[in-house]
C-alpha cells in the first residue's frame, strides 16, 4: 500500500454528488458500498474510493486519524426533516 494514497484519503474531496466537499475519508460506508456495488469511477478518484471503501468495510477507518490536518466530519447528517412517532 502506498502511504501517498492514505494522505490523499484524508486531503482529498470528493469532487461531486450527495457528499460533495466531503474528505474522501469521512464518506459514510453506505455510499462507499453504493459504489462498491455500482462500479467505481475511473481514474485516481475510483482508485481512492476503492481503497477507502475497503479500509472502511474491515473498520480501520481510524488508522487515518494521525494524518488528518482537520477534524473528522460528523458521520451522521440530520437528514429527518419531521419528527417520528411511535404508537
Amino acid at each position: 500500500m502506498n502511504p501517498e494514497k492514505l494522505k490523499l484519503l484524508v486531503t482529498r474531496e470528493m469532487p461531486y454528488g450527495k457528499y460533495k466537499d466531503r474528505l474522501l475519508a469521512d464518506l459514510p460506508g453506505d455510499y462507499l458500498n453504493w459504489f462498491a456495488r455500482k462500479g467505481f469511477p475511473t481514474g485516481e478518484l475510483g482508485s481512492l474510493l476503492a481503497l477507502m471503501h475497503e479500509i472502511d468495510h474491515n473498520g480501520l477507518s481510524n488508522l487515518l486519524d494521525p494524518l488528518r490536518t482537520k477534524p473528522r466530519a460528523p458521520l451522521l447528517e440530520n437528514s429527518i426533516k419531521t419528527p417520528i412517532r411511535f404508537s
